[in-house]
């Protein structure tokens, strides 16, 4: 005999399209497309957070790069000082000292100086 899958069948649209509800045209309502354009914009989602990460380690270079400058220091070269003092400090720690506490970052480079 038959069982028919009604029930399971429905949820399972139901929950694909509770998820793209907010999308544009027939994404937001009709099966077919809503599926593909949320399988799509998983794999935008996926691929946007390894981007955002590239993105702001290059944020931390800029700005650890401007902050250094004042001192005779080129981005290069304070990374290479900080390796040889064995400072452990990573680059997102280090452009947050140099936007939030100026001071800390100065101890920071005066290390890499002595280095």
């Amino acid at each position: 005999m038959r069982v028919p899958g009604g029930v399971k069948h429905a949820r399972r649209r139901r929950k694909i399209l509770d998820t793209t509800k907010g999308y544009k045209g027939k994404r937001k309502n009709c099966y077919r497309i809503a599926k593909q354009s949320l399988f799509k914009a998983l794999r935008h989602h996926f691929v946007s957070r390894k981007l955002r990460k590239r993105s702001f380690r290059g944020l931390w270079i800029v700005r650890i790069g401007a902050a250094v400058r004042p001192y005779g220091f080129n981005y290069s070269r304070f990374m290479g000082a900080l390796r040889k003092a064995q400072v452990g400090l990573n680059r997102k720690i280090l452009a947050e000292l140099a936007l939030r506490d100026p001071r800390a970052f100065e101890q920071v480079v005066e290390v890499a100086k002595s280095a």
